[in-house]
């Protein structure tokens, strides 16, 4: 079963168990979000609807656009994002108490389907792969800036610089690697590359335990928010028995 059923599996499950419970008074929740964790959000998202009757809008941005979203006064219930920008957020009194911690995100590396598939069981492994590869792309949101200090440790940044390929987001890193040719090798959340993956993209496997870097997620309600006992139940429920295993089968791990 591959991640895109297994997590279609999952969701009816927990739809299931949670009943399916609806309401007549459904009301909607703006969602701001950073997007590595986007497939575990989505599935999250329509359990809750389901279970609530409430719907539940999502914006989806990389953390420097997330700062962005939430100057002045933000139209938004809830966000998620790293544990740094909820800092940020919650120093300048912009959230309310609560928080769930949706989980955390490794990083990957991609090919297209057909492409050999580069050896990146150990570090010594990835850095040969790296400099063997005619082409490596990567973003410039957190993922690619962890990466960009990955490859200086290494030694090796200035060997590949010149033939690495830089975009906002992971998704036009992946839509990149999947219209690419030759040795190309792209990096991204593990949870982008499994969305893609099938689909023109192949998941070469996890960056090596000793070098990978995880990105954690956490979820707060605004204080600013307009539906404030909904945006609550919603951070809740995603951490909660239904909205937790939705996220696990999309690649975000506790």
């Amino acid at each position: 079963m591959n991640h895109i059923s297994r997590l279609r599996h999952v969701l009816a499950g927990a739809l299931l168990a949670a009943g399916l419970v609806g309401t007549a008074f459904a009301e909607d929740i703006r969602v701001l979000s950073a997007g590595a964790i986007e497939p575990g959000l989505k599935a999250a998202a329509s359990a809750f609807e389901k279970q609530t009757g409430h719907v539940a809008k999502i914006t989806f941005n990389t953390a420097p656009e997330l700062r962005k979203r939430m100057d002045g006064n933000p139209a938004f219930d809830v966000v998620i994002a790293p544990p740094a920008v909820i800092g940020e957020f919650a120093a300048a009194s912009k959230l309310a108490e609560t928080r769930a911690n949706v989980g955390r995100v490794g990083m990957g590396v991609a090919v297209r389907e057909g492409a050999a598939v580069p050896d990146v069981s150990n570090a010594e492994a990835l850095k040969r792969s790296v400099l063997a590869a005619d082409s490596l792309v990567f973003n410039r949101a957190s993922t690619g800036l962890y990466l960009e200090g990955l490859l200086k440790k290494m030694d090796v940044y200035a060997q590949v610089e010149g033939k690495t390929t830089r975009y906002p987001d992971g998704a036009a890193v992946m839509e990149h690697v999947i219209k690419g040719k030759g040795s190309e090798i792209g990096f991204g959340a593990i949870t982008e590359i499994f969305l893609y993956q099938g689909k023109g993209l192949k998941f070469a496997g996890p960056v090596p335990a000793e070098v990978q870097n995880y990105t954690s997620y956490i979820a707060a309600p605004l204080a600013s928010g307009k539906q404030q006992a909904l945006a609550q139940q919603f951070v809740s429920f995603l951490s909660g028995p239904v909205g937790k295993p939705l996220f696990v089968a999309a690649g975000v791990t506790d």
